[in-house]
């Protein structure tokens, strides 16, 4: 089942997120981070940072990029990962990939980003936030649940969310370039982060809701090793959120 950890700050999620990545690039000598982007993951990045470890041969794969913006937008995720994730964590740029960002034509971004990937030898640990309507990546309700990498058109709640990174939502692009959510089950170990109320029912919908694509998020149920790390906040809606207490404490004992 999806482990549960919840915490009482957004420093503490991180520190545990960043165990696990850790563990995670651990397993191979030139490790596979998948990388997510916004404020959610900052922690984790923060966390990761304060120890000082020699990344320099793990590889990234961004979750998704925008489609439309001039090259070198301070907002196209390209930019947000150098800024937020290359720079702090010391990784090497050029073993750094984003969806599209091979300058090959855009209908086929997509299934060279999957090459990519597997060329690397798949994504040894995925990061995830989740948006309010329970997508994961840019994988918008209705998305399948066995999709890969391709062109998305963004829904008016999303461009209206990131809007705040913009000058006006006219500014925010129609379309993206993002990992499947096929893709994203491949990974080995996933972490996926939420914090704050708003989140809350979305949180409640993927872990103990039902398997549909109206709450894309629900997909990590069929993963063999979730962790979802939320504050109190987040955990409000969770009906069995005691016993998640229970067994994220006892954990180490489940698995002696």
């Amino acid at each position: 089942m999806t482990e549960i950890a919840i915490v009482k700050t957004q420093a503490e999620a991180g520190r545990i997120a960043a165990d696990l990545i850790v563990a995670a690039l651990a397993t191979r000598d030139e490790p596979t981070l998948g990388l997510a982007t916004g404020s959610t993951p900052l922690p984790v990045w923060s966390a990761l940072a304060e120890r000082s470890l020699d990344l320099s041969a793990v590889r990234g794969f961004a979750l998704d990029e925008y489609v439309g913006l001039p090259p070198g937008h301070p907002e196209s995720y390209r930019a947000v990962v150098d800024r937020d994730i290359v720079a702090p964590l010391g990784l090497n740029p050029e073993r750094v990939r984003v969806p599209g960002d091979d300058e090959g034509p855009l209908t086929e971004a997509g299934e060279r980003y999957e090459a990519a990937i597997a060329d690397a030898g798949g994504i040894d640990l995925q990061i995830l936030g989740i948006g309010r309507t329970g997508h994961i990546g840019f994988n918008e309700p209705g998305s399948s649940l066995a999709s890969r990498t391709r062109l998305k058109a963004l829904t008016p709640a999303t461009r209206a969310d990131n809007a705040r990174f913009f000058d006006s939502i006219d500014d925010v692009p129609t379309h993206c370039l993002t990992q499947g959510i096929g893709t994203i089950l491949d990974a080995r170990v996933l972490v996926l982060l939420a914090f704050g109320e708003t989140k809350a029912p979305a949180v409640a919908a993927a872990v103990e809701g039902p398997l549909t694509s109206s709450c894309p998020a629900s997909a990590i149920q069929l993963h063999r090793r979730a962790v979802v790390i939320v504050d109190e906040a987040a955990a409000a809606r969770l009906e069995h959120r005691d016993y998640y207490r229970f067994a994220w404490d006892h954990r180490e004992i489940a698995t002696a």
